[in-house]
């Protein structure tokens, strides 16, 4: 019942897909849970470190920001319920943080930035969503579909820099086959480049 509330209110909910980082800028990728599309949204690379040490479950030695606040919100008595991306301008994105108080009476939304409000979901285990009408108007990529194309994707994705993403954003060629190809291209112009040794 309540994922057919999500529908109605046209919020789609998403997983973390994967985390392409480098040392001045990170890739999150969202993938709808109901769907075939991956949303790639840019986010620094400090919150970056944030979700991913998060993710895999060894804590911090000392509580980062968003540690902080997940320890503020419980010590008076609120919970995360949702984390909603709702809108998207100048290719700037836009979250909001539902919060409700102890008897989960009150929901407040806070304004914020997707990848901090992707960091505290990860922190109150609570679901991402983003609206549809986000996913209409922006650059999307598709998501694999049989095993053996995911674990590739997967892969793949590590060895994509942001940058190379970044470049086929910008000429609007997001389908995956174009998106790999013209890093294979990339990769061989370098190799064809750096002169082999040869053996006397």
């Amino acid at each position: 019942m309540a994922r057919k509330n999500q529908e109605n209110n046209g919020e789609i909910e998403l997983h973390i897909y994967s985390i392409s980082t480098s040392i001045t800028e990170s890739i999150i990728f969202l993938d709808e849970v109901e769907g075939m599309r991956i949303l790639p949204i840019w986010i620094g690379p400090i919150e970056a470190q944030s979700i991913a040490i998060r993710l895999s479950g060894f804590p911090s030695p000392r509580p980062m920001t968003h540690d902080l606040i997940f320890s503020l919100l419980k010590t008076l008595k609120y919970n995360m319920t949702k984390a909603v991306i709702n809108d998207v301008k100048d290719n700037t994105y836009y979250a909001l943080l539902h919060l409700a108080d102890g008897q989960g009476k009150t929901i407040h939304e806070i304004d914020a930035r997707p990848s901090d409000a992707i960091a505290m979901a990860v922190r109150f285990g609570c679901p991402i969503y983003v609206k549809e009408s986000v996913l209409a108007t922006t650059q999307v990529l598709n998501k694999p579909i049989t095993e053996s194309e995911v674990l590739k994707f997967r892969e793949e994705l590590k060895t994509l820099t942001p940058k190379d993403i970044i470049d086929q954003l910008l000429k609007h060629k997001m389908d995956r086959p174009p998106l790999f190809e013209e890093k294979e291209k990339k990769d061989k112009k370098e190799e064809d480049e750096d002169p082999e040794e040869t053996n006397e």
